[in-house]
């Protein structure tokens, strides 16, 4: 059965012109999404990277008021790098201040750099990831029992969310088995990448995911499946979508014919098609990120897109 698709927008945390980020901007594109009928807002986390990275908790919580009842998602953000209590600290607050609207996606991250700039030994991050996310039902959870591990322990911070169960914890894998079991253990949701995923290999994991929930009880049904990094840049110009797939080939390390199968770059017919196999395959939610000209990307997207979808 294919799910209906929903659509989030990443918030344009990378500086792809070299323009920057204007006063405003930010809160400027949160409320054009949440004009357009998108129904999450979102933001990734690198402290390091090929290009200039605005911080994503930070840029989060300066949308909170205008994006007005849209979800907030972290997609990802990293516990191990920033530090689970202080995740846990910043995850409260924002699911305070926004009234309950926080989903809380998070990774181990994939950069060596990021690691080596938080001055952690990278090959401990599976490890570290599975205790700091017990660590963050610990914190965020009303009445958790506190949390000890090798690397990491709960401190009982305050204030806590005023949700009893804490924002859900969404789970970033890229599909492999022994990620698709860490998302079933650890997690109350799947967040897959779109550049690192085609339909067919989302099919085969959600069958693997569907296993591994099964022991515990749990079922497909009503766990969400997402996918993030959704580059976008909807165009009829030939010229255009490939000097953008090239740009996103050279920044991701990729192969561009490979990326022109799985994101969202090129004519409008394209797009949709793109997405009708990613519904098809049981995504509900798709993060679309647009690589230039931001808002009017976001406006064209949903206009144009999103009804043949």
């Amino acid at each position: 059965m294919v799910r209906c698709m929903q659509y989030g927008a990443h918030l344009p945390l990378i500086d792809f012109d070299g323009r920057g980020w204007r006063p405003g901007m930010l809160a400027s594109y949160a409320a054009a999404a949440r004009q357009l009928g998108y129904g999450s807002i979102a933001t990734n986390d690198h402290l390091v990277f090929q290009r200039p990275w605005l911080d994503g908790i930070v840029a989060l919580a300066s949308v909170v008021e205008a994006s007005g009842d849209l979800q907030l998602a972290t997609t990802v953000s990293l516990p191990v790098v920033r530090g689970p209590a202080a995740v846990a600290k910043a995850a409260a607050a924002l699911d305070i201040v926004s009234g309950g609207r926080l989903v809380l996606g998070v990774g181990p991250g994939s950069s060596a750099k990021d690691y080596e700039c938080a001055g952690l030994p990278f090959q401990e991050r599976w490890p570290r990831f599975a205790e700091s996310v017990r660590l963050l039902r610990a914190e965020l959870t009303a009445d958790a029992a506190p949390f000890a591990g090798r690397f990491y322990s709960s401190y009982a911070l305050q204030p806590r969310p005023d949700r009893k169960d804490g924002p859900p914890i969404w789970i970033a894998s890229w599909g492999s088995d022994a990620g698709l079991k860490r998302v079933a253990r650890l997690g109350d949701g799947w967040l897959g990448s779109a550049y690192h995923s085609t339909p067919a290999q989302v099919v085969s994991a959600r069958q693997k995911l569907a296993a591994a929930l099964a022991p515990d009880g749990r079922h497909l049904d009503g766990f969400p499946c997402s996918l993030a990094t959704m580059w976008t840049f909807v165009t009829d110009d030939g010229r255009a979508r490939e000097s953008h797939l090239a740009e996103l080939a050279a920044m991701l390390n990729r192969p561009a014919h490979q990326l022109a199968r799985q994101v969202l770059v090129g004519p409008v017919e394209h797009c949709a098609a793109v997405l009708r196999a990613y519904a098809e395959a049981g995504i509900d939610r798709v993060f679309v990120w647009p690589v230039a000209d931001a808002e009017s990307q976001l406006e064209r997207f949903m206009r144009e897109v999103a009804p043949l979808v």
